[in-house]
């Protein structure tokens, strides 16, 4: 019962907030301490930043300034990374609040795009920004959801361009994952935006708990049933890693029966066992994490080939119907090609898979059957803890390093607390578990530090681009435009780093005013006095260093000059005496050559480098038997009696040869010692404590220089990047001083990551008399990228024009990468045609099947490239202006959009 107190409280709060009171009344839980903070801070008219973990609801704030919007006749855009997340949140606001509410624009669809309430892509947005929309009147709000994006390579730069350059009067509502320098990245929004308050909360709604499954054994990670911060391992685990460390180390050597050495005394679960026992846990609707496409298919398959079921009758009709209704548009002949059947089969069972190369309605279905609890386990990738919100009881984890394009890596902790933040659905369970499957050699101190540390900082990846330049230029000239770029959290968080090293600076210069007066000397000039010796120290160095070369080259030359038979010296080592080489080595060793000798007392050993420190000449020689084996103990001990008899007796003698000019002294090592002897400070009898503190000062120096030779590379950075890219812009005509040119204007259209590239195909008619399906063909090489660029295969060409066209287009790209270099910017990469053949294909009406049959692409993979491609080609058509390219650029459109290419989805 709540008391008279706690009543006007509330009431009190109510006429505070009113808007708060209102929208509180729209959901059946009480809203979070965090979530009502920020909704105040809202409601008061300033920007905030939420950082909160995973499912912790901090979109509640984003849905509050769509409230605050529609309540008081203002704008209000949601943007998010991704297209999939930005039709989901499309969803969730129509229902909320009604279609003729809500509206939704992203490279895909454009539904009722004047609503005051537009869900968007970030591009979306900077696109109108720079194109000055009139679609920005009465803005009040911006969401940008997931805007720890912003740390992205390839994209992050557009977070930045909109938040510099919305208006003043928008408030920006920023949220975010949990990151370590969340207040940092709120100062910088304070100083670009104006008063933003920063809210960090860090526990989460849901308590998650940690695992290690064993074999069948699941045994929680940490000693106490919470995975607090400071807790110790769970002991049993260590005493697991500890037993399988000595199993692996009594178990190295020779395989045993069957070939393969045993890798550890503890089992690794197989994927249908991990299923099972979550199922018998109770831990089901779970989310298992592999790296790798293959992996989550063939997950699956071993599911189905196990016969395992997951669903009751009931969920299995329901399934059925629904995979039925949202696949009724997919062509009946590409359904076998598309594994549809199979698919199908899996998700009855309730079981999916969940990545980058599925078809984009297959991924739908299992995102909706998921999120309606009917699909009971999803075998992943990562891309699934980015964006979507799709939770679960638990998450599974598989491995704990991925590869990441170039190697096998070790997932970060802030990679690890994204996967496992899946884990935990609010409102429904009361705890989230997280699973490590044991692999051999797992350590599970090393799973507890992924799961303890709370540190990921979020860095900017801001550069200017051609196509921001020549937009900046064209709004307010280049001197704003710099001061604008000057904003960047990119330069915020270099100028930070600029302040601690400047402070290190003033403290280093303070030091070496010191270490002066310490070297002061009534004799004379003692700085002097200590240069000349640290010249003379530093020449003496590296003519010792060219000593050591010199007598290395010897010693090799020596080696490479040996054959079967000598009989050697060796100066050192183990093996140092009497020796005959038996085999010479080779002599394109990196490390010299390594001689096979036999020494006096019968050991057959391989030298090497350091067992010479001096050059070596044959004593004498003596024949090896050729029936001499090295590993047979009577044929070394019969030639190792030979070795002795030939040597005894023979005077020898080896003397180290030495090089006349290096041996010779620098003629300037006498000078300076000269000047050393007649310098007044050398009879100062307090000389070599004078010279302590000078070997101290120049020391010292030589650092600070350093610093400041790193402060003047970050300071300005983003300005001087800037200054480049207009330079380079200047000498290709499409920018004349402050002046955007024509062929500027049509850069200002371009958005492509080749944007230059394209423009300049545009600008000298590249693309001029090619066929529809043809201008598609060439056109793809500026936004396909093949999986593995060191494994792509040779481009098949459909047509000669064009074969001459991407030979036109490279030979460009290869001008204009010239011309970069020069002014030392790094934008452009060569055009991949790996796609063109598939692309005239498609265009010119093959079946699916016969598409993919070509080439080594999933169906997904397919979609997703089609659709980027079709979006630069609209590109095109929009900047190539009235003409034939333009009428090409719009058949071409008409022909790439059919099939499963032109179904578009806002429910995914």
């Amino acid at each position: 019962m709540t008391s008279p107190a706690e009543k006007y409280a509330h009431s009190r709060a109510a006429r505070a907030y009113p808007h708060l009171a209102a929208f509180r009344g729209h959901y059946a839980f009480d809203l979070d301490d965090f979530q009502v903070e920020a909704c105040k801070v809202v409601e008061d008219g300033h920007g905030v930043l939420v950082a909160a973990p995973t499912g912790s609801g901090k979109t509640i704030v984003g849905e509050f300034a769509v409230h605050v919007a529609l309540e008081t006749g203002r704008k209000c855009f949601y943007t998010t990374p991704i297209k999939a997340l930005s039709n989901q949140k499309y969803a969730d606001l129509v229902a909320r609040h009604g279609a003729e509410n809500v509206g939704l624009l992203t490279g895909d669809n454009t539904i009722n795009g004047e609503a005051p309430v537009v869900v968007m892509t970030t591009e979306v947005l900077r696109n109108m920004l720079y194109a000055g929309s009139r679609t920005l009147d009465t803005l009040g709000y911006v969401v940008m959801d997931e805007v720890h994006y912003l740390a992205d390579r390839m994209r992050g730069a557009v977070w930045e361009e909109v938040i510099i350059h919305l208006p003043e009067s928008v408030s920006v509502i920023s949220l975010s994952a949990t990151v370590s320098n969340a207040e940092e990245f709120g100062d910088w929004l304070t100083e670009v935006r104006g008063d933003t308050v920063t809210i960090v909360e860090e526990r989460r709604p849901v308590p998650l708990h940690q695992h290690v499954l064993v074999g069948r054994k699941m045994f929680p990670l940490f000693e106490s049933s919470a995975d607090d911060e400071g807790v110790e391992v769970n002991q049993a685990l260590t005493r697991i890693a500890r037993d399988d460390w000595q199993f692996t180390r009594m178990h190295k050597g020779r395989p045993g029966k069957g070939g393969k050495r045993p890798r550890s005394r503890h089992r690794t679960a197989s994927r249908v066992e991990v299923v099972e026992r979550l199922d018998a846990e109770g831990l089901l609707p779970a989310i298992c994490f592999i790296f790798s496409r293959v992996g989550c298919d063939a997950a699956v398959k071993q599911c189905l080939d196990a016969r395992l079921t997951l669903t009751t009758p009931e969920e299995q009709a329901e399934i059925g119907a629904l995979v039925d209704a949202t696949c009724a548009h997919l062509p009946e002949d590409d359904l076998h090609v598309l594994g549809y059947y199979e698919f199908r089969d899996a998700l009855v069972r309730g079981i999916a898979s969940h990545h980058a190369g599925m078809l984009p309605t297959f991924k739908e279905c299992v995102e909706l059957l998921f999120s309606d609890g009917l699909v009971k386990i999803i075998f992943a990738t990562e891309t699934l803890a980015l964006g979507i919100n799709m939770p679960a009881r638990s998450v599974v984890i598989e491995k704990l390093s991925k590869w990441n394009g170039e190697t096998h890596a070790n997932i970060t902790p802030g990679e690890y607390t994204q996967l496992t933040g899946r884990a935990g659905r609010r409102g429904i369970d009361v705890e989230g578990h997280g699973v490590v499957l044991w692999q051999p050699g797992l350590d599970p101190k090393q799973v507890a530090g992924l799961a303890s540390t709370r540190t990921y900082p979020l860095n900017s990846s801001f550069q200017p681009s051609y196509n921001m330049a020549v937009n900046l230029v064209g709004q307010v000239g280049r001197t704003i435009a710099r001061e604008l770029l000057e904003q960047s959290f990119a330069q915020f968080q270099a100028d930070r780093a600029v302040v601690g090293l400047a402070t290190q600076i003033r403290r280093a210069d303070e030091a070496l005013e010191g270490y002066r007066e310490q070297v002061e000397c009534d004799k004379g000039d003692f700085m002097e006095y200590a240069a000349l010796r640290r010249e003379l120290s530093d020449i003496e160095a590296s003519g010792s260093k060219a000593r050591r070369a010199a007598d290395r080259q010897d010693v090799m030359e020596s080696l490479v000059k040996l054959k079967p038979g000598d009989v050697i010296n060796v100066p050192v080592g183990r093996w140092a005496g009497i020796a005959v080489v038996l085999d010479p080595g080779r002599t394109t060793d990196t490390d010299g050559p390594r001689p096979m000798v036999l020494t006096a007392n019968r050991h057959a050993r391989r030298l090497a480098m350091v067992d010479f420190n001096t050059p070596v000449a044959p004593i004498t020689t003596m024949r090896i038997p050729k029936s001499f084996n090295a590993r047979n103990p009577q044929s070394r001990r019969d030639l190792a009696s030979q070795l002795r008899n030939r040597a005894e007796g023979v005077a020898w003698r080896q003397d180290k040869p030495y090089r006349e000019n290096i041996s010779r002294e620098d003629p300037r090592i006498a000078a300076i010692r000269d000047k050393l002897r007649n310098h007044p400070c050398h009879s100062c009898p307090d000389r070599e404590k004078h010279a302590r503190w000078a070997e101290r000062y120049f020391k010292l120096e030589r650092d600070t220089s350093n610093q400041r030779g790193r402060i003047e590379s970050r300071t300005n950075t983003v300005a001087r990047q800037f200054d480049r890219v207009c330079e380079v812009l200047d000498v290709l005509g499409y920018l004349d001083g402050d002046q955007v040119t024509d062929d500027g204007k049509r850069l200002q259209r371009l958005y492509s990551e080749l944007d230059l590239l394209v423009s300049e195909c545009l600008r000298g008619n590249v693309w001029n008399g090619l066929e529809a399906a043809e201008f598609a063909a060439v056109v793809s090489g500026l936004t396909y990228e093949s999986r593995n660029a060191d494994e792509a295969p040779t481009p098949r060409y459909p047509t000669e024009a064009v074969r001459t066209v991407a030979d036109t287009m490279t030979n460009l790209c290869t001008e204009l990468q010239q011309l970069e270099r020069e002014h030392r910017v790094r934008f452009l990469h060569q055009p991949d045609f790996g796609f063109a053949h598939a692309v005239w294909q498609w265009s010119m009406g093959a079946s699916l099947d016969d598409v993919l049959g070509q080439m080594d692409l999933a169906a997904g993979d397919f979609v997703r490239a089609m659709k980027q491609l079709i979006d630069v080609v609209a590109q095109i058509a929009d900047a190539a202006g009235p003409g034939p390219l333009r009428d090409t650029a719009r058949e071409s459109l008409d022909l790439l959009r059919r099939g499963v290419v032109a179904y578009t989805s806002v429910t995914s």
